[in-house]
């Protein structure tokens, strides 16, 4: 279901809690909600006002991949940019990582997978984003 992207502070600042398969559900109106938004390259689940770690981003072809319970273990080549938000008005400068190793669980037949992934330019940029979103930074 398509859901009303949040601007409020008070709730994208809160650190989100973790993700179960039961979540699942969240994650499909996380995807249905990213795809009816022109300008949208990636959505965290507080951006549809529920405080759970689930995120979602654009690969080059436009599917869309979801992670639960996202976290960067590692980050190289580290440069400054600006960003935009569904969330805010104004695109904000951040510092970010070209390669970055992220730790994410995936859902596969209704369990969650421990997995590992290596993302680079556009796609780590994204996720980068989304797990600020997540731990309740102001992107």
């Amino acid at each position: 279901m398509i859901k009303d992207i949040v601007k409020d502070e008070e709730i994208l600042s809160q650190v989100c809690e973790p993700a179960t398969a039961e979540d699942a559900e969240i994650a499909q109106d996380l995807v249905d909600t990213l795809l009816s938004l022109d300008t949208a390259a990636c959505l965290a689940a507080n951006q549809i006002g529920v405080p759970k770690a689930i995120v979602a981003y654009l690969n080059t072809v436009d599917k869309p991949i979801v992670l639960f319970n996202p976290r960067m273990v590692q980050g190289f080549k580290p440069y400054n940019t600006f960003e935009e938000c569904l969330s805010y008005d104004d695109a904000k400068a951040v510092r970010r990582f070209q390669l970055i190793r992220i730790e994410y669980d995936d859902l596969e037949d209704g369990q969650l997978v421990h997995k590992k992934k290596k993302l680079e330019g556009w796609a780590a940029e994204v996720v980068q984003h989304t797990i600020d979103h997540c731990n309740g930074v102001l992107v």
